[in-house]
């Protein structure tokens, strides 16, 4: 199906029009203490929201990570707040995101490496440079019927959403380029 023919089929039938879940952001230190602390400032400054810690599933003895020790941050972005935060975050990138990005279900991922490029970011010696993965879920309405904890049901096939869509989908709203 082209392009013209998806979004006329998705001004047709809203429900099979694709939708931005929500943004994950994940700054990942490996360390506790103050780069954690430094870490949960920067990501607060970017997102505007709090971060959570996350922490470490296993024992890596060669990165000294103990099993439980808080060694990230991440912070979910949901509705209009992930669509501002992925407009400021593209130029970033340059407007362009590979295809390989892009999963079978058509959400995608890319990173940053590093936060001072992103603008209205300024350097500051005393916290330093990090860099973030950044993962958006992209999805269509009706989606939840398959998570609920009540009367789960599947989705028909008609109703996946595939990564041509998505690719669709993301070039019209947020003016990406794919590559």
């Amino acid at each position: 199906m082209s392009e013209e023919a998806m979004i006329k089929n998705w001004e047709q039938h809203p429900m099979l029009r694709p939708r931005i879940d929500k943004v994950v952001v994940n700054l990942n230190v490996g360390k506790s203490g103050e780069p954690l602390e430094k870490a949960n400032t920067v990501l607060k400054e970017i997102t505007g929201q709090t971060p959570v810690k996350r922490k470490a599933k296993k024992t890596i003895r060669e990165f000294g990570i103990r099993e439980g020790e808080s060694i990230a941050v991440v912070v979910t972005l949901r509705k209009q707040k992930a669509i501002d935060f992925l407009k400021k975050i593209f130029p970033v990138v340059d407007n362009k995101l590979s295809k390989s990005s892009f999963d079978e279900r058509g959400n995608f991922a890319f990173g940053l490496k590093e936060h001072i490029e992103i603008p209205g970011i300024k350097y500051d010696p005393e916290i330093g440079i990090f860099g973030m993965d950044i993962c958006v879920a992209v999805n269509r309405p009706g989606q939840r019927i398959k998570i609920r904890r009540k009367q789960k049901q599947s989705i028909g096939p008609k109703h996946v959403l595939t990564p041509e869509e998505s690719v669709v989908f993301v070039k019209q709203t947020l003016g990406v380029e794919i590559v």
